[in-house]
């Protein structure tokens, strides 16, 4: 078996699995599932990367049990069958991160607030919940329910989400070092995604960004080019704009991207002067342009949905160029996945209608040629109600249109008959 000869599993058997949770209960199965992922039986191990997605990360939630899996993944990564070693790198940033780009991008996580989120997390003060929910409670089989989660807490199987997704966070922190040896594994699938993984760390970026430089320095893989720039714009600060602008002049138009939403993000960083006026100018021409024409193939980040990371970094920029961001974000939410539109929309009008129309709802023609533009792209998209209500409201309180129907109207569009007040998901 390949975790004997090699080694990836040992000490496997010394945690105490049983006394640990994940999202179906006690953790006795995950060392099954570890040794599953290194053997020979392809079958076996796909069924063991899918029952670990489901169970020890469960829809984002990270449990008593995630951390202690994560050196055992760690070492599979490293070594273990060729097949799973790209999936466990992906599970690995879920275990650190879950899917903290759509939330976080285009600045990247911010590691001191959640620590000091969690440091505000009292065991004492969640048990005096239960205790209260217990005493509360008239039917015996809800009681005895909330005892037995009560019961779990304190026996430290279960603890707030965000302590615990910090648990896991640090987990693979600590097995970075040895992780950053993928930068030159001589598969760039690999390359790829120990890129992603690395660009989640800020606390380690004295050692990372040297690594992830090098990098840039030798690799000839464009999808892997572009990872390791966004990484770079994501743990870097604004003495590296000299060594990201002369990408912005390279061939491939996704390592042009990439430079630019490194730029973008190292630029709307700083307090002051930012990139300067003529590379700011370059940095928005250039996600304009992806914005027009999204380059392929695509990476990682934001879910591979480059048009909505675009359309982030471009207002991240606002205030260097409204207009041409404007114009830019129209053309990025037709390409967008629903679950991405709501912020960008409501961003865009903000930044779009910074000054208010207080008294009267303006005609269409005094408009400029960006609002123009957006008010004609949230109008055609066939996801007006992932919008929510908030940018409902944000369209009222701009004296706009504020119904599907009645913007179509207003921005010269046939009424399409598409009922936009059902199915609310973003309120």
């Amino acid at each position: 078996m390949i975790s004997s000869e090699r080694g990836l599993l040992e000490g496997l058997h010394e945690v105490d699995w049983a006394e640990l949770g994940h999202a179906y209960g006690r953790a006795r199965d995950v060392p099954e599932q570890l040794t599953e992922l290194c053997g020979d039986d392809e079958v076996a191990r796909e069924g063991a990367m899918t029952s670990l997605f489901g169970n020890i990360f469960h829809q984002g939630t990270r449990y008593s049990a995630s951390p202690h899996a994560v050196p055992f993944l760690a070492r599979i990564a490293l070594a273990g069958p060729h097949t799973v070693r790209d999936r466990v790198l992906t599970l690995l940033t879920r275990l650190a991160i879950d899917w903290h780009d759509e939330y976080d991008l285009p600045a990247g996580i911010d590691v001191e607030a959640w620590r000091t989120a969690v440091a505000a997390v009292s065991l004492d003060e969640a048990l005096a919940f239960y205790d209260e929910q217990i005493a509360a409670e008239a039917d015996e089989g809800k009681r005895n329910r909330i005892r037995n989660i009560r019961a779990e807490w304190a026996a430290g199987r279960l603890m707030d989400s965000r302590a615990s997704a910090l648990l896991s966070y640090d987990a693979v922190r600590a097995e970075l070092s040895s992780l950053l040896s993928l930068l030159d594994d001589p598969d760039p699938v690999i390359r790829t995604r120990a890129a992603y993984l690395s660009a989640w760390f800020p606390e380690e970026a004295a050692a990372v960004l040297p690594r992830l430089l090098d990098r840039l320095r030798v690799e000839d893989s464009v999808t892997v080019t572009a990872t390791t720039l966004v990484a770079v714009g994501l743990l870097g600060d604004i003495t590296l704009r000299a060594r990201l602008g002369p990408h912005l002049d390279a061939s491939a138009p996704l390592i042009r991207w990439a430079a630019a939403t490194a730029l973008a993000r190292i630029g709307s960083a700083e307090d002051t002067t930012g990139l300067g006026r003529d590379l700011t100018g370059r940095v928005i021409s250039e996600l304009s342009a992806a914005a027009a024409d999204p380059p392929k193939p695509d990476v990682d980040f934001n879910e591979g949905d480059l048009p909505g990371y675009t359309s982030r970094s471009l207002l991240s920029l606002a205030d260097h160029g409204r207009e041409t961001v404007i114009r830019g974000v129209a053309d990025c939410l037709p390409a967008m996945p629903r679950h991405h539109t709501d912020w960008t929309a409501r961003t865009a009008l903000a930044v779009a209608f910074k000054e208010s129309f207080r008294d009267r709802t303006p005609s269409f023609v005094e408009l400029t040629e960006g609002q123009q533009r957006l008010l004609q792209a949230l109008a055609k998209a066939e996801v007006w109600n992932a919008y929510g209500k908030k940018f409902e409201e944000g369209l009222r309180s701009r004296r706009l249109p504020d119904t599907r129907a009645t913007l179509r109207h207003y921005v010269g569009l046939p009424d399409d008959g598409q009922d936009d007040t059902a199915d609310w998901i973003w309120a």
